[in-house]
């Protein structure tokens, strides 16, 4: 019966007039999301080996530079989405990103392992506001019969930083040092600031759900509802869990893996992994709209589990080309997919909640993964580290098939029942 609803009320958005995609406030919010990914990514993947050659801490020392960010952004996410029902999401935005700013500039200041695990903690914060408010934001403007292309190029800005920004950051390093590389990350979250004032105006006057008829949309009260917590939210956030273990060990490890391997600008990974993030993420938007989650999740994963599994037993450029292209590929439909699942799983109202669950298990992730991958890799290889991150996408693929599975056997017995009484 919830599948024919649901197919109804798809029948008819396909009905209403094709509302834009391509406003300005979309575009603005998506620059913005990019940049302050960029100038997190690119900091992520140098800080193992700056802290291995600064302090020299040992791999499961350094894998806590990651999972203490990510934790911290954890926390102030949950608290984020609490505070945005007592206080301005814009001065909470700016908070945001003045504090994620400010502990960039004075990273390379710090003296000691512990200011900089401090340093790393109130930068998650600040990126933990950050991150939740802006993804709110933007699901507010794009139409919901749209939610999946939408999120989709929205999304490729997270993935295009988070593509680009390592590699960036890897050269950086290494022609420059690390206090430069802090002083770029820092210019580049400045930049955010303009953006965001020049689109201030436009994008509130569209804040209001365009589900509402304009005379509905006046009549709303202004006092917001606390959200209830939304259980179909659980299962997507679990299989991102799963693929972000697996980019937790190639942003904690993989300049420490080509070391190893004697590969040469192993930073070309993510440059490569770009190329195919760009070339995919429109076509598994679309798919998602179509045909649902699974139509996209259960391919890529298996594209994910290859990459992983060509790169524990890479030894030359080529094939680390190879895995960083099939990478991409699942990389960058599966994310994208999975937040719009959680969006279509969620109430307009809820929207809040299902981004800061889709952070939120991606943070969780990669700060379980490098405490994990990290203690894999000290008693073993990092060849060894990288076959267990195949297995977790295998698994991630096994609980994708199961899902759908059971899935279609619940429609099945709907029907039955629909069609005896």
């Amino acid at each position: 019966m919830k599948q024919n609803v649901q197919h109804e009320q798809v029948l008819q958005q396909e009905l209403q007039p094709k509302t834009p995609l391509w406003t300005r406030p979309f575009i603005a919010l998506t620059l913005c999301f990019f940049l302050l990914f960029l100038s997190l990514q690119m900091l992520l993947s140098s800080f193992p080996a700056y802290v291995k050659a600064e302090f020299h801490a040992g791999n499961v020392q350094t894998s806590l530079v990651t999972s203490v960010f990510a934790l911290a952004a954890i926390v102030s996410r949950f608290a984020t989405a609490a505070l945005m029902q007592r206080i301005s999401r814009m001065k909470l935005l700016l908070a945001g990103l003045l504090i994620a700013a400010a502990t960039t500039a004075i990273y390379s200041l710090a003296g000691s392992f512990a200011t900089l695990l401090t340093l790393r903690i109130g930068y998650g914060i600040g990126f933990g506001m950050a991150s939740t408010i802006l993804p709110t934001l933007v699901s507010r403007i794009i139409p919901l019969r749209r939610m999946g292309e939408g999120i989709g190029y929205f999304g490729l800005s997270t993935s295009l930083a988070m593509s680009i920004g390592p590699s960036i950051g890897l050269n950086v390093m290494k022609q420059a040092g690390f206090t430069p590389l802090t002083m770029i990350g820092f210019v580049t979250s400045l930049v955010i600031f303009p953006i965001l004032w020049l689109s201030r105006s436009k994008r509130e006057q569209l804040a209001p759900s365009e589900h509402a008829e304009p005379a509905q949309k006046a009549a709303l009260p202004k006092v917001e509802v606390k959200p209830k917590f939304n259980r179909k939210l659980l299962f997507p956030a679990l299989l991102n869990v799963f693929l972000a273990i697996t980019y937790s060990g190639l942003l904690s490890f993989l300049a420490l893996f080509g070391d190893d391997a004697h590969i040469e600008q192993v930073g070309l990974f993510f440059l490569f992994n770009a190329v195919t993030i760009i070339i995919v993420r429109p076509f598994s938007g679309r798919i998602f709209d179509r045909f649902g989650h699974t139509s996209v999740l259960i391919p890529a994963g298996l594209f994910v589990t290859a990459s992983m599994a060509v790169l524990a037993n890479t030894h030359s450029m080529p094939m680390l080309i190879v895995s960083a292209l099939l990478y991409g590929v699942g990389f960058g439909a599966i994310q994208p997919t999975i937040q719009a699942w959680m969006l279509r799983s969620s109430k307009p109202e809820q929207y809040g909640m299902a981004n800061s669950m889709f952070y939120n298990s991606t943070d969780f992730g990669v700060a379980f993964g490098s405490i994990l991958l990290g203690a894999i890799s000290s008693v073993s290889n990092y060849s060894v580290m990288y076959g267990y991150s195949a297995g977790v996408m295998a698994v991630f693929v096994g609980l994708g098939a199961l899902q759908h599975f059971m899935s279609v056997r619940r429609g099945s017995k709907s029907n039955s029942v629909a069609v005896g009484s």
